[in-house]
């Protein structure tokens, strides 16, 4: 039998709150998620004290949002309430904590509803330094097609939490992707080709962000926002995933112009379309990265990972990061992905015509 690696609620608090919120005195910090994650919770709650800020709890019963996205009343579904704006006006950063549960079917259009409503405080929370990372329920080893003590081993090793010293481990990965970005940051022309895709927009200008661990943990990318009017072409989104609680496998999007006008899936294709009629900003791309931890090396059905894989591309539909000079404006962002790795036909990521990444490995 093999011996995995037990999940650490204490270590993966440490390192989140140490490395990630990076914790000041006096500072007000959220700490969210479901109660599903109390044992992390709990050790967030007490090792922000220990660090002099003020811990500020939002906890979530199981199906909570689904009850909320179901029940609500029109002008409650539609609108953030200015108390809570408020709020998280006065945090100094967010940490979320995703713990997955089984979805219950919803109606898409609703949901995609509740995520427009929450644009304007999603917009206020990115200007505060903020984190988000997961728990590892029953349910998250379920949809990877691991037992829970295997997607645990799997879940501390890719926060490198089976090292001496993760932060030191993170600083590794900060390197390598800088030598990325040292090319990318003179690209204008960006091309993505593989049996079902051949995708081209520029990057010119664009900021490309080193994801070290900080905002996502685990992370493993290189980011940027494409120019929003210069996506034209199709892409084939090879790895399925999550989105309000349902699949979606095989979409494909035909863009013009930036714009998206054709979208299709094998399954979920009405989740797909009702995230599109979200509001304008959501038929346009708001992020492009490339996944670069070659650690993570299956999908788990959980994009938090799967984004992260090394050798694949995703595209965000929806709103850009400010920081990467990208301004589509938009209540979701949505990361759909794309494997360029031999196992799944192979592919090629092309900067002003000279190819750069072959079958998922940097040339």
């Amino acid at each position: 039998m093999p011996t995995f690696l037990p999940y650490d609620p204490a270590k993966h608090a440490e390192l989140l709150v140490d490395y990630c919120l990076y914790a000041q005195l006096g500072e007000r910090l959220q700490l969210a998620s479901s109660t599903l994650a109390l044992p992390l919770m709990q050790e967030l709650y007490r090792t922000v004290l220990r660090r002099g800020a003020r811990p500020v709890m939002q906890l979530e019963y199981p199906g909570q949002l689904d009850d909320f996205a179901a029940l609500a009343a029109d002008d409650v579904l539609d609108q953030v309430h200015q108390g809570e704006l408020l709020s998280m006006e006065q945090m100094d950063g967010t940490l979320r904590v995703k713990a997955p549960e089984a979805p219950l079917a919803g109606d898409p259009k609703r949901h995609a509803r509740l995520v427009a409503s929450g644009a304007q405080l999603a917009a206020v929370r990115s200007q505060k330094k903020w984190s988000l990372t997961l728990y590892p329920t029953e349910f998250a080893a379920e949809q990877a097609n691991m037992p829970l003590p295997e997607f645990e081993d799997f879940v501390m090793r890719a926060m490198f939490l089976d090292r001496a010293d993760p932060v030191a481990a993170w600083g590794e990965i900060r390197e390598m992707q800088a030598g990325l970005i040292e090319r990318l940051r003179r690209a204008d022309q960006f091309r993505i080709q593989n049996a079902g895709t051949d995708l081209t927009f520029s990057v010119r200008g664009r900021t490309w962000s080193n994801s070290d661990g900080r905002r996502n943990m685990p992370s493993g990318e290189v980011f940027t926002g494409p120019i929003e009017d210069t996506a034209n072409g199709y892409v084939t989104f090879s790895v399925p995933t999550i989105y309000g609680g349902q699949w979606v496998r095989g979409a494909r999007l035909e863009f013009r112009d930036g714009l998206v006008v054709d979208a299709r899936a094998d399954e979920g294709e009405d989740v797909l379309l009702a995230a599109l009629d979200t509001d304008p900003g959501a038929r346009r791309l708001g992020e492009i990265g490339i996944g670069s931890n070659f650690g993570i090396q299956r999908p788990t059905g959980n994009i938090l990972f799967d984004e992260k894989m090394g050798g694949t591309v995703h595209l965000a539909l929806g709103r850009s990061y400010p920081e990467t000079g990208g301004l589509n404006e938009s209540g979701i962002h949505w990361d759909l992905i794309t494997d360029l790795r031999p196992a799944a036909g192979g592919g090629t990521v092309s900067l002003d015509g000279e190819v750069w990444q072959r079958d998922g490995q940097f040339v």
